[in-house]
């Protein structure tokens, strides 16, 4: 599988496979067993990035998370994992007490909530550094410079190597990193977003704002990419949980607009060109555009993983990617 380097500093980027596998619900809705499946197949097609958080998923059980580190941990100990496989997690997300659900309080992004939750990640992960560590969502109780002071702090004990950021405005971003450079301390060189290939209406009030879906790639994050190549985008949701198959998936406000009907039939005319499924030609358009992104893809089995793990080969023509570009 092709690599990618994310991060600048040579003691702390890493070489990273060009898709990345998701852990969210292992441990919970996919029980460990499986999950072991999956992350060996994985490693054995030369997948080397996989992407957990502190908080996965604590709302399947009513549980505060931790599930799917734990089951990762397992796995690195009992396969005998080192540096080789670089394991990204998230900490601010988490609920303060089982049973929250989605609304409920957070840890948040206090130095103190950050330090003990980067702890019981790296036990929970059998880590004594942590390859990549996200702020999962903002924390706007919090000032910003006690969070970036936090983060620059793991980095300097030797708890975290890269930081990163996900789900926050641009201009939050942007901020924390001009703190950070302004202090010369490391800041985020990697952002996790959702982002795929069909086009959502970023103005339908999101979760953490009124003023829109923060955690989608939008223009502005975009934009601020192409300014930035040095940062890099991890792609969350990239196949829509099955939305591009499956119509009943992809009944989602954001998505219903006209742009929707073209880019899907640009999609279909292109897999149907290369014989490839639709799910492939998405995650490769993601891998190779102009502004690339690493997909981050789940799996509930192997034939699922299979089929994400062939994009990683697949080349599209400049003609096919100007008419996947073109569709809106």
């Amino acid at each position: 599988m092709r690599h990618r380097t994310i991060g600048t500093d040579p003691a702390t980027r890493r070489e990273v496979s060009v898709l990345a596998l998701g852990a969210m619900l292992f441990g919970t809705t996919t029980d460990e067993a499986t999950a072991f499946a999956l992350l060996d197949r994985y490693a054995e097609a030369g997948g080397t990035f996989i992407d957990t958080s502190d908080n996965y998923a604590f709302w399947v059980h009513g549980t505060q998370g931790g599930e799917s580190e734990t089951v990762l941990g397992r796995w690195r100990r009992s396969r005998g994992v080192g540096d080789e496989i670089t394991i990204a997690t998230k900490l601010g997300g988490r609920p303060a007490a089982p049973g929250g659900g989605f609304d409920a309080p957070r840890d948040g992004l206090s130095a103190t909530a950050v330090r003990e939750a980067a702890e019981r990640s790296r036990e929970r992960l059998g880590m004594d550094r942590l390859d990549l560590l996200y702020a999962h969502i903002d924390d706007p109780a919090v000032p910003l410079q006690e969070t970036v002071e936090a983060f620059a702090g793991l980095v300097a004990d030797g708890a975290v190597g890269l930081l990163g950021a996900s789900n926050h405005w641009v201009w939050k971003v942007e901020r924390a990193r001009a703190l950070a450079a302004a202090a010369g301390l490391p800041g985020y060189e990697v952002l996790q977003y959702h982002h795929t290939y069909l086009r959502r209406r970023t103005d339908v009030p999101g979760r953490w704002s009124p003023d829109g879906d923060v955690g989608v790639t939008d223009a502005q994050l975009l934009s601020y990419l192409r300014a930035e190549p040095d940062l890099a985008l991890v792609a969350y949701s990239p196949l829509l949980s099955g939305g591009y198959v499956r119509e009943d998936r992809r009944r989602d406000p954001s998505l219903e607009h006209a742009g929707t009907p073209a880019r899907l039939a640009a999609l279909r005319a292109v897999a149907a060109e290369t014989g490839a499924t639709v799910h492939q030609v998405v995650l490769a358009w993601m891998i190779g555009a102009a502004v690339p992104s690493i997909p981050l893809v789940g799996a509930s089995s192997v034939a699922q993983l299979d089929e994400s793990l062939a994009a990683a080969d697949l080349e599209l023509t400049p003609d096919q990617r100007s008419r996947l570009d073109a569709a809106h």
